[in-house]
């Protein structure tokens, strides 16, 4: 059982942070009353400028390539976020309907660029990826000692911390209580002097920029190069976590974690008896079943902030 454990438990963490990262923008973006489809778009465009940055200037900055590059890619997600932004904030067009030109725009870009860079539909595999590491000292606690410290990424516990963070944010602070207000009430948040455009403006920006993370820690860990086919639907099962945890990050973190043991499933399947004997194709299509069949048993249960998708009109009631 230990050993099922010791090799479960940090697959799980390791195909979860990308979609925690990415759920907490989510959370952001919704609470703040924008929604966000544009979530898959984000993480594509953080994995292609990770991706890219890595392999340009892995000889200057070495080991440290990878950890720049998620930070390169955390800015690129914030600042194409803005269009999402402009066009939704500002000019209120339908959010739904730009979250889905984000996605689109996103993956032609990528895949635009890659062709022009590299002269064909993928980029080379970096040289700097991130790599599983043993914490000195707490890997031999035992029990939980190999469990959680023996073979991590260091990404799945920054997520994990991120995560909680997010919470303190949103629900301890001045700032995340304007930016609940904005999305459950915008009128009366503006008559209590709250700017509500500046208040969506940086949720969806921060969004971005979680978004961008979630992306570039996806690729640097578990792809390694960039196609039109690194990012296939994990941003959606973060937007089905941010649904499915009830627009809470702690919620959003639980559901990612559900999702990410579900992407495990075909990796560390010969090692569990009950599940070495379904057919791989099954193992595979599971985390898309699960995303739907939670969706299907939640949706109707949770309740989003009330200004959710709401164009609002300064003055308007």
């Amino acid at each position: 059982m230990l050993d099922i454990l010791q090799s479960v438990v940090p697959t799980i963490l390791f195909f979860s942070a990308p979609l925690i990262f990415t759920a907490l923008g989510g959370v952001f973006s919704e609470r703040s009353g924008v929604i966000n489809i544009g979530l898959e778009g984000l993480m594509v465009i953080g994995a292609f400028i990770a991706i890219v940055f890595n392999l340009t200037f892995a000889d200057m900055f070495g080991t440290w390539t990878p950890w720049v590059s998620i930070v390169v890619g955390m800015i690129g997600g914030a600042i194409f976020s803005l269009i999402h932004a402009v066009a939704a904030v500002s000019f209120r067009a339908d959010q739904t309907v730009s979250g889905v030109a984000i996605n689109m725009l996103a993956l032609g870009v990528g895949v635009y660029l890659t062709k022009i860079f590299y002269d064909k539909g993928q980029t080379d595999m970096v040289t700097q990826p991130f790599l599983s590491k043993t914490i000195p000292v707490l890997s031999d606690i035992p029990i939980i000692g190999p469990i959680f410290f023996k073979g991590i990424y260091v990404t799945s516990y920054i997520a994990l911390i991120v995560a909680f963070i997010a919470w303190f944010v949103l629900y301890k602070t001045s700032f995340g209580l304007r930016l609940r207000a904005v999305g459950e009430h915008p009128m009366a948040a503006d008559t209590n002097g709250i700017n509500v455009y500046k208040m969506r403006y940086i949720a969806v920006i921060i969004s971005g920029a979680l978004g961008g993370l979630g992306g570039s820690v996806f690729a640097l860990t578990i792809v390694s190069n960039f196609s039109h086919a690194t990012i296939v639907g994990q941003g959606f099962m973060s937007l089905a976590a941010v649904i499915f945890g009830k627009w809470h990050p702690l919620g959003a973190m639980g559901a990612a974690l559900f999702f990410g043991f579900a992407q495990s499933l075909s990796i560390v399947s010969s090692g569990i008896p009950i599940l070495e004997d379904i057919p791989q194709i099954y193992l595979l299509i599971a985390p898309y079943v699960l995303t739907i069949l939670a969706l299907a048993g939640f949706i109707g249960r949770a309740e989003a902030p009330r200004a959710n998708g709401i164009p609002y009109i300064k003055g308007s009631r």
